[in-house]
């Protein structure tokens, strides 16, 4: 009685612990709650987390994690809190149905979504909604979880998209589901590594694998659309040798920010991709969300964030653009009012708008 009287967060916590060791107590002793108690549970619960500071609410839900007597409402809420609070709930907590996370799906920041993705043993529904939000970060997570349920339909529109995102390949070359008719599809498209070990698996053909790789390739130069074949840009060794230049070039003091418009003239989109998440220390998966949306001030706020000037901004714009198939998206008029994102404002400020506005994108 004492600690509920008192406001201090301190016994507040104190004051949870202890009725978070009753319940399990009572689970262990296998005398579940009344149901007019479990109300009382659940309104003393809200009441205590809605007033209860970050730490303690992220030391709850670790707690809770494994409750499968936590109320419900009181899951929920800590599953849509801050990620690092919801991490631990969103991954083990069985109280969390699939209409829960499927709501999540629709109301939760990109990395809920991406935990959602990772979370063992997913559902056909929980999969499925998935793969209908179209998020290529959160599809490759669901790539990486060998336990969800993925259908073989699934995992052709999860290969299918391996075409246009790197990312997707690697997961879904190891992926146990993976059927010898994919694999061929998938090895268009990976890189010299991955080719290897699917050939190792599937025991796939080399002869007649090099055979389509040189009729793909024909295809492209002789501008035919019968085969889609990505970009040699794309190729998984080219990108990761990027990523690997960027870095040393970072570790030297060597990139700048004119090293970002000097790489766009050399037409080298994946390098510019790669400097510009370094030198922003942004996801690689943020900044081509925004280069691929239909909103130009993402890419705006996260050259404003590096040290770009407003006056080079429209020619980066126009050098993505012509490099990336039109996108940003938007017209004139939406590269217009880009320029606003080039505000007032300190460097780690645009940084912060930039992250909030391509996880709400």
């Amino acid at each position: 009685m004492s600690l509920a009287r008192s406001r201090e967060p301190a016994d507040r916590e104190r004051l949870l612990a202890g009725i978070v060791d009753l319940c399990d107590a009572s689970q262990v002793e296998g005398c579940p709650a009344a149901p007019e108690v479990r109300i009382l549970l659940d309104s003393i619960f809200m009441t205590l987390v809605v007033e209860a500071e970050r730490d303690i609410r992220a030391r709850l839900a670790e707690r809770l994690a494994d409750a499968a007597w936590a109320p419900a409402a009181l899951i929920n809420i800590l599953a849509l809190d801050e990620i690092e609070i919801a991490r631990p709930i969103i991954a083990r907590s069985p109280v969390l149905q699939d209409h829960d996370l499927i709501r999540l799906l629709v109301q939760a920041t990109l990395e809920h979504q991406i935990e959602i993705a990772r979370r063992p043993e997913l559902s056909p529904a929980v999969v499925e909604a998935i793969l209908a939000k179209d998020e290529s970060a959160v599809l490759t997570a669901l790539a990486s979880n060998p336990t969800a349920q993925v259908s073989p339909d699934g995992l052709r529109r999860l290969v299918d998209k391996a075409r246009d995102v790197v990312a997707l390949r690697s997961p879904l070359a190891r992926h146990p589901s993976l059927s010898s008719d994919l694999a061929e599809q998938l090895y268009l498209w990976v890189g010299r590594a991955l080719r290897d070990a699917l050939v190792v698996r599937f025991q796939l053909d080399p002869d007649k694998m090099a055979q389509a790789i040189e009729a793909s390739l024909r295809a492209v130069h002789q501008g035919s659309t019968a085969i889609d074949t990505p970009s040699l840009e794309q190729d998984e060794d080219r990108e990761e040798m990027e990523a690997a230049l960027v870095e040393k070039l970072d570790a030297a003091g060597q990139l700048r920010p004119g090293y970002l418009l000097r790489v766009l003239r050399e037409r080298r989109l994946p390098l510019f991709l790669f400097a510009l998440a370094r030198l922003g220390q942004f996801d690689i998966r943020q900044v081509r969300r925004a280069v691929d949306s239909n909103r130009p001030e993402l890419l705006a706020l996260a050259c404003s964030a590096v040290g770009i000037d407003r006056s080079v901004f429209p020619t980066i714009l126009d050098h993505v653009r012509q490099l990336n198939g039109g996108r940003p998206g938007g017209g004139a008029e939406a590269a217009r009012k880009a320029s606003g994102a080039f505000g007032p404002f300190a460097p780690d400020i645009a940084a912060m708008a930039f992250r909030q506005a391509v996880s709400a994108a």
